[in-house]
């Protein structure tokens, strides 16, 4: 598939310096159209859609907001905190508004697996289906948010 000129306009927003110091792409020579289709194409190989993956995310969040800033349970097999984090980002994809930065961590307490992320990948993630190119320091994969966040497969 070739690159739109949106995408080519949203890919260079997400160069190092324009938006973040680090941008969102990382070590990822790849066109943001190629990036898009790979993991598109990954979230369909795991049975689910960028909307179920962002809501399991928000789930997370809102629960996580409840403990004002500190750790807490949720349905015993998570460690959930929140921080609120002054600042907001714009949309590469030049949506209108700035998204708020609430970082979110994750604990599975069974599997021992952790992830953080924004509030910017859950937008990010469900009206884009952009999880940070390969190499991106925040960049986080559908797999690993399904595994740490035991999100089930639509097939099921």
């Amino acid at each position: 598939m070739k690159q739109s000129p949106q995408l080519s306009k949203a890919e260079d927003a997400m160069k190092p310096g324009v938006i973040t110091k680090d941008g969102f792409l990382g070590s990822d020579h790849r066109h943001l159209v190629d990036i898009l289709i790979e993991d598109d194409a990954e979230v369909a190989r795991l049975g689910l859609t960028h909307e179920i993956i962002a809501e399991k995310m928000k789930f997370f969040k809102e629960k996580g907001l409840k403990g004002e800033g500190l750790s807490i349970d949720v349905d015993d097999n998570f460690e959930v905190n929140v921080e609120s984090v002054r600042g907001k980002l714009a949309c590469p994809f030049g949506e209108p508004g700035l998204i708020s930065k609430n970082n979110v961590g994750v604990i599975n307490k069974k599997t021992k697996k952790k992830i953080y992320f924004t509030d910017f990948h859950i937008h990010m993630i469900e009206k884009h289906g952009f999880y940070q190119g390969i190499g991106s320091p925040y960049r986080v994969s559908p797999k690993e948010l399904k595994e740490t966040l035991e999100i089930e497969s639509i097939y099921q």
